[in-house]
């Protein structure tokens, strides 16, 4: 195991779960944590619109502490990059000196989180990067990754996609010049099961809506079965509510499908 300490840059989503399952499998760093950005008005993990209700469950199945980055709406980049330094100093106070991203293949994206993280004598991670994005959605499905298209962009992707299981049939139902793993930002997921999990998050499908030029699918918590009353209820508001910010980066740190 290398001695390096990681926080993994945790978008919810289905690259990051499978980043944080290839570290862990190569043993290429320590993760000790989660970096998320939520969106404080709505209590949303940014552009993908995850309750944080899930997020939370997310980080309790994954076994990892969440280190959240709150955001308003809108959000400026000065006031994004304020946050995250804040965020990265308590990350550097702790020991830790590497972010990992499950990026795949946006050099910029790259490229600019590099030069953030070294400002604060960081370093990245990219354990996906220039993988073969069909090869890798088929091995994230066969692998058992569950996962939820939570937010996509109508102008790339049908809506009718909003909601459906990332799985075998979605992607024969993307359109043909759509990255399997969404890469070019056609479509975001939250994922709650894979092997990186150590126990399945369960979540039910709520309504879909149309805000600021995408579709968003909320997924609600579902709680377990009472012992007493047999019944199920979910957690956290019940209305959907829409990604926060508009400034681009700063909405792009937990980057990943």
């Amino acid at each position: 195991m290398s001695d390096q300490k990681a926080w993994l840059a945790w978008s919810s989503g289905k690259d990051a779960a499978w980043a944080l399952h290839v570290v862990r499998t190569r043993k290429v760093a320590a993760i000790v944590g989660l970096l998320s950005t939520v969106t404080a008005p709505y209590a949303r993990v940014s552009m993908h619109g995850v309750r944080e209700t899930v997020l939370e469950a997310q980080a309790e199945a994954l076994g990892l502490p969440i280190h959240r980055v709150y955001i308003p709406a809108p959000c400026s980049n000065e006031a994004y990059e304020a946050a995250m330094r804040q965020a990265l100093a308590s990350a550097r106070a702790a020991g830790v000196n590497v972010i990992v991203f499950g990026d795949i293949a946006l050099a910029d994206v790259r490229a600019w989180r590099e030069a953030h993280l070294a400002r604060v004598g960081m370093s990245a991670l990219f354990p996906l990067w220039q993988g073969d994005t069909r090869a890798l959605a088929r091995e994230m499905i066969s692998a058992g990754l569950r996962a939820y298209v939570t937010c996509l962009d109508p102008r790339r992707v049908p809506r009718a996609l909003a909601g459906r299981r990332f799985d075998d049939a979605f992607l024969a139902a993307l359109p043909a010049e759509a990255d399997p793993c969404g890469e070019n930002g056609e479509f975001h997921t939250c994922v709650v099961d894979g092997p990186m999990f150590r126990h399945p998050v369960a979540v039910r499908v709520g309504v879909t809506v149309e805000r600021e030029g995408f579709v968003f699918t909320d997924l609600e918590l579902v709680a377990p079965v009472s012992e007493t009353t047999g019944a199920t209820d979910a957690r956290g508001d019940c209305l959907p509510m829409a990604k926060g910010g508009t400034h681009g980066q700063g909405e792009d740190v937990g980057r990943g499908t």
